[in-house]
Formats: structure tokens, sequence, C-alpha cells
């Protein structure tokens, strides 16, 4: 493992008596989150971002808060759904946020997953073209947005103005390497391979849309390894890094027994959107176990970036301690030596 970090949804909601009771709750506890797994050595801190629903909506205050906190935590989503996202808008709050964690942003975006709003999209002011998809728009919206990043030249100045008419005007501000750190989440291995060839890094889901019936670590591993190869031939300097998610715990206390002791351990298929899709299991056990299955997990050998899911409903403290027996193991297996 090269680096590993942590992915949550927030949620929040339930009786009064859970951990985070509400949305402030849960956006307060995530900066706790983040410091808790600095504390641990974790190298990032990850959210997940979905609208309409109980858990994190509004990731670019929340990872300046989160940066302002901490030090060496990289702070990252997986992902920004682009359908809901104006892309000038958001390259300036990227900007802000990487000038504030001093380059420790790291972005995930795509195209969106099912949501439980039917009108969401319309709600916020974005509605289709005809003849358009939303794979397609979603495309289109992050070329924009990393050319703007990159510094681009993107408004035509006023008329009489300080600037040179021959001079598009570029978004501010532009915060330099912020580029190479664009991550684009894919459920299938064509949608891994277009990210290769156009240059950003790949955020491999947490369920694949192309179930082949082999388990899902080698169906996610020949993913990445595909990528690697497509990136390698583009000629790009932006991307080429990997990052998989898995749900790990290791059983160390009674509480970790009663919450994760007996989980299933096989692959989990089913029905996403028409197309077969299939997750992989929860590794739970005792640390020698988890140890065992993460090094037969050939995705987790081929990732730069293994995001660790957490139950942030648990509340801080249950969830630094399992942030704390993760990196124990990671060390064993060779993180940061």
């Amino acid at each position: 493992m090269k680096k590993i970090g942590f992915l949550t949804f927030g949620h929040s909601g339930g009786s009064s008596n859970s951990p985070v009771p509400t949305g402030a709750d849960a956006v307060r506890q995530m900066v706790d989150l983040a410091v808790a797994a600095e504390e641990s050595g974790f190298d990032g801190a990850w959210m997940r971002v979905h609208h309409f629903g109980n858990s994190l909506s509004t990731p670019f205050p929340l990872m300046a808060a989160m940066a302002a906190k901490t030090t060496t935590l990289e702070v990252g989503t997986g992902v920004v759904d682009l359908r809901y996202e104006n892309p000038l808008y958001m390259a300036e709050q990227a900007g802000a946020v990487d000038a504030i964690s001093s380059g420790r942003l790291q972005l995930g975006v795509s195209r969106g997953s099912p949501e439980p709003a039917r009108d969401g999209q319309h709600q916020f002011g974005y509605d289709l073209e005809p003849g358009n998809t939303w794979a397609n728009e979603t495309r289109e919206r992050i070329a924009l947005f990393r050319r703007a990043i990159a510094g681009e030249g993107i408004a035509h100045p006023m008329p009489g103005g300080h600037h040179s008419q021959d001079q598009l005007l570029p978004i501010n501000p532009i915060s330099p390497g912020l580029e190479n750190r664009i991550w684009w989440g894919a459920a299938t291995i064509a949608s891994g391979l277009w990210t290769g060839e156009v240059g950003m890094n790949l955020l491999s889901s947490t369920l694949l849309l192309e179930d082949d019936g082999r388990p899902f670590h080698v169906l996610q591993a020949d993913q990445l390894r595909q990528y690697k190869a497509v990136y390698a031939a583009s000629g790009h300097t932006t991307g080429g890094m990997t990052a998989v998610t898995r749900s790990a715990f290791p059983i160390t206390t009674q509480m970790d027994e009663i919450y994760f002791g007996r989980r299933e351990r096989g692959d989990s298929v089913g029905i996403l959107d028409g197309s077969v899709a299939r997750s992989g299991p929860t590794y739970s056990g005792s640390p020698e176990e988890v140890a065992e299955q993460f090094m037969a997990d050939e995705a987790i050998g081929e990732a730069d970036y293994v995001l660790f899911a957490l139950p942030n409903q648990l509340g801080v403290d249950y969830n630094a301690h399992v942030m704390t027996e993760i990196a124990k193991i990671a060390r064993e297996l060779g993180w940061k030596k």
C-alpha cells in the first residue's frame, strides 16, 4: 500500500440517541474524523457527495475546514456529482480549497450515481439539451473544469478595460499542481479506459457494472491494469494514479465483535440501472486475518491509494479506533516503510 485514507457518506439521522442525529452533526464530526485520521497516520480523508439525502452534500467548505485543522492530511471526494455542478464555480472553489490546504486536495468527480430525487438536477437549475445525455454533458463539464484549473483563459474582457481584448481572462485562484490531482469515478472498464485516455487519475467504483463471474477484486484489478496501460500510451502527465475502496474491520474489542464479527465475506451481486453489478466483501476478523485478506486482494496490490469505508454513524471515537487498527495492519504490510 502506497497511501491509505478513509471514505465516508457522512450519514445522519435516526433517533435522538444516535451519535450523529443531524446533518449539522455529520458536518462537524467530519472535521473531527479528519483530525483523528491524521493522528492515526492516514494519508487522506475523503467524503462521498450526495444530494437530497441524509449524507454530506457540500464538500468544498467542509474540505477547507478539514484542511485548516490538519497539516499533512489530504482531503478528497469520492465523488462530486457533476450533474449538479457549474464547472467554473467548482473550479474556483477547488482552487481555494487547494490553496488553503497547500496542495492537499484530491478531487474525485464523475457523472454521479442513482439518487433519491427524480428531478434533482432540474431543481438545481440544470437541464439537458434535447438529444444530449448526462454522460456526455458531464464529460464536457469536466473538460471545461480542467482547462480552468490549469489557468487557461475563459472569459472575454470588457471593452475599454485594463485587459487586452486579445487575451481571455482566467479564473482565480489558480492552484499549481491541482490538475494532477483530479480523479474520475469509473464503474466500468470502458469508463476506466476513457479516464486514462484523457489523463485523469482513476477512482475505481465500489461496484462494477461488468460482472463476469470473477471475484470483485480480480475484476477490479483488471480494470486498473487496463487503465494504466492506456494512460501510459496517452502521453498525458496529469494522471496515472489509481484508488480503490474497501470495507475492513479488525476485530480487537467486544464492540468490534458486536458490530462486525459476523459479516458475510463474499461478494454481493445485484442489478443497478439495468446492469448486473458486483461489489466486494467486507473484510473482518482478527488483525492477522484481515492482513491475509488484504494480501490476497489483487486490486489492493495494484492500487496506489486504498480508501477504507468508515461507518461514521457509529461516532468519531469508534471510527478513530478503527483507523488506528487499520493503520497498524497497513504498517505491518509495508505502508510508510
